[in-house]
């Protein structure tokens, strides 16, 4: 079921107000205050945006920072991706779009892989309980459940102002090397079919196992085999496996 909601409820029971923050010329939080006093709503706007997620309570709580702090904005709802995608059909001109890691009818990333394909000009940003690199690749942004309301207001006036939102404790952790950043590079070349094989060769599947798995002919495994080998620019399945294990490579990163 979809549920859509409007922006101006600030004053129900139980949910706790967020003043608007401001985001300056260059992407820093702060502020405004108007002559009487009282917290103004700054020039970026978002007029609608759509939460996916399974959790009603984590859907609730998202609905209750945006409705405060983007007056008017329409808030769908979609408790699995089948449900959103129904909805961005039915739908246009969204603003942005929150998207859990963890929906049940996609695995991990495919979610994001989907709405990326399918609305390429489309802000997705992830949420998720835990913090985790692979995530933002091609998000526009990563917002850990566990964010405070105020900072999640934040994080929401940065993307819809064009920036691409990561936490600090993200963006101060360790970063891939260039011999890493290179290896992905060479994995993101991969097609989806061309991953999924990576995926079952990562697992120590033979060609046999992987064409029944998938139900396709031996040749089309090998075809897919001969070109990931060619992309990767190994020469065996081994150091093909070799290369993605140095990137934990597991079919969602």
């Amino acid at each position: 079921m979809i549920v859509m909601g409007r922006g101006n409820y600030a004053g129900q029971s139980g949910r706790l107000a967020v003043p608007p923050i401001m985001v300056d010329r260059h992407g820093q939080g702060g502020r405004m205050q108007g002559d009487d006093g009282d917290l103004m709503a700054d020039e970026v706007m978002m007029e609608r945006v759509l939460i996916i997620d399974d959790h009603p309570l984590v859907r609730d709580g998202l609905r209750s920072v945006i409705a405060i702090t983007f007056d008017g904005c329409a808030i769908f709802e979609a408790a699995s991706m089948e449900e959103a995608l129904a909805t961005l059909d039915k739908q246009s001109n969204f603003d942005l779009i929150l998207l859990d890691l963890h929906i049940p009818d996609v695995k991990r990333l495919d979610g994001l892989r989907l709405l990326r394909s399918r609305f390429p000009i489309l802000p997705v940003v992830m949420i998720s309980g835990a913090f985790d690199r692979a995530i933002v690749r091609g998000a526009a942004g990563f917002i850990p459940k566990s964010m405070k309301r105020s900072a999640i207001v934040d994080a929401l006036h940065r993307v819809v102002s064009g920036e691409i939102y990561m936490p600090d404790a993200i963006e101060d952790g360790p970063q891939e090397s260039p011999e890493e950043a290179d290896i992905l590079n060479r994995i993101g070349s991969l097609t989806p079919q061309q991953r999924v094989v990576l995926t079952h060769l990562v697992h120590g599947r033979l060609n046999k196992q992987i064409a029944h798995d998938l139900s396709v002919s031996m040749t089309t495994v090998k075809a897919h085999v001969s070109a990931i080998l060619q992309k990767l620019h190994v020469f065996s399945r081994t150091q093909a496996v070799i290369l993605a294990n140095r990137v934990r490579f597991d079919g969602d990163n």
